[in-house]
């Protein structure tokens, strides 16, 4: 969430008013983050979020936002983003949207970029969970993963695999031998993981892929004994279809992980899951793989945070992850018992009947 793209005052005022948002009052760049250019715009009627999207193009984006809506309109307390009035079915396009660069009404321009608003949750991120919030969000993340099961939009997850594959090289001359080693390794071990039938055979469907701590709101109890309310998750715009399994990785390593050190917390790793088992028990085959996919997880954020660390964008309030995190929650993930990996079986044409 850091700024890449000023956004004018004037700007961001005529785009809230014609959402029906009310007078801008006072717009402010977010630090944090690294990938979008995020505003929080205070208007006459509320508090919301300008997000300007710097690498997904308008036509990638839809999937996101629609999925915000459908989450939301299930009654996930996920933020949903405003459409123009304008540009809703049976309304006269806006003059400014009606090029092909606004393809539908969740998706405005600021800037010349790809935007969007949605309103500003309540409460605050928990950097430092405990096992109740690990509790609630282990809940709400297999109700997400349940509610998406009719969204009709197939995105695949584009810092999936294939993304992996493409950016491990780039990275590997900054690394010394011992680091490039583990990285490469990894890597071959995930490609031959996904190769594998019970891996393609995984439940999936529209995931997150970024539910960190600081992407939820908690409200803190209001008594003694009560448990903290999770307010919301936000910023979907990792979101992808992929495995149900990875986005629980994900989570564990992050809300169940020892900051200093890496090292999964017990406490935390047996609330999130038996909540989320409370929801959407797991299989047989996601319990065998759930060791793979952990490490998974982890790849995943050490290679973005070496490519964002050694490879960074120019923008005002940037502030870039330490990749040596991810390399210690995956060098404890390693370390767990993988599983034995059948591969995919071929396919073979069937034989012809026996004839008597």
């Amino acid at each position: 969430m850091a700024v890449f793209t000023e956004v004018g005052f004037a700007e961001a005022d005529a785009l809230v008013q014609r959402l029906g948002l009310g007078a801008l009052q006072s717009l402010r760049g977010i630090e944090g983050g690294i990938e979008n250019t995020n505003y929080f715009a205070t208007t006459d009627q509320g508090d919301y979020v300008l997000t300007l999207f710097e690498r997904l193009s308008f036509a990638q984006l839809p999937y996101y936002l629609e999925l915000m809506r459908h989450l939301a309109e299930r009654g996930l307390p996920v933020p949903a983003p405003v459409a123009d009035p304008a540009a809703l079915p049976g309304a006269a396009a806006h003059p400014l949207e009606q090029s092909a660069s606004a393809p539908c009404p969740l998706l405005h321009t600021v800037a010349g970029k790809p935007a969007a608003v949605v309103q500003k949750l309540s409460g605050r991120s928990e950097l430092a969970p405990t096992a109740a919030h690990c509790t609630a969000l282990g809940t709400l993340l297999a109700r997400m993963h349940l509610a998406g099961r009719d969204f009709p939009r197939i995105q695949p997850n584009l810092r999936g695999l294939p993304w992996w594959n493409e950016t491990v090289p780039v990275v590997l001359p900054y690394l010394d031998a011992h680091q490039a080693a583990l990285l490469a390794g990894e890597l071959a071990y995930q490609n031959h993981l996904a190769e594998s039938a019970a891996y393609q055979a995984l439940p999936r469907g529209p995931v997150h892929a970024d539910l960190f701590r600081d992407n939820a709101m908690f409200e803190p109890p209001r008594s003694e004994g009560e448990a903290p309310q999770l307010t919301g998750v936000f910023d979907f715009y990792f979101a992808g279809t992929d495995t149900w399994l990875f986005d629980l990785a994900v989570c564990l390593n992050d809300w169940a992980i020892d900051l200093p050190t890496g090292e999964p917390d017990a406490a935390r790793t047996d609330a999130l899951l038996g909540a989320y088992e409370a929801v959407r028990p797991l299989g047989a085959a996601e319990r065998a793989l759930l060791p793979g996919l952990l490490r998974a997880a982890a790849l995943r954020f050490w290679i973005s945070r070496l490519w964002d660390f050694h490879l960074p964008r120019e923008a005002s309030m940037l502030k870039a992850h330490d990749p040596a995190h991810f390399e210690r929650v995956l060098r404890h993930r390693a370390s767990m018992p993988a599983p034995r990996i059948a591969p995919a079986a071929p396919l073979v044409a069937a034989e012809p009947a026996a004839t008597a």
